[in-house]
């Protein structure tokens, strides 16, 4: 549901979204992003260069981990 929802928000808002190798999502050509829970950690993009985590359950965001309800300001 997490994914679904992050996808559905930026297609939406006009940004063009495909599967990368590593991540969930690429956005722009140009951001990479990994959908998860409030304990999903940057582990699995730390390698990549503007890599971002959307976490759910989290109010407030830190370093490269962006709260997931804030894309819904996209729609």
């Amino acid at each position: 549901m997490r994914e679904s929802f992050f996808l559905n928000q930026l297609d939406y808002s006009g940004h063009r979204v495909a599967l990368p190798p590593a991540g969930d999502f690429m956005v722009d050509e140009q951001y990479t992003f990994e959908v998860g829970g409030k304990d999903k950690s940057i582990q699995q993009i730390k390698d990549i260069k503007n890599a971002w985590v959307a976490a759910d359950d989290i109010e407030t965001g830190a370093l490269n981990k962006i709260p997931l309800w804030l894309f819904g300001f996209l729609y």
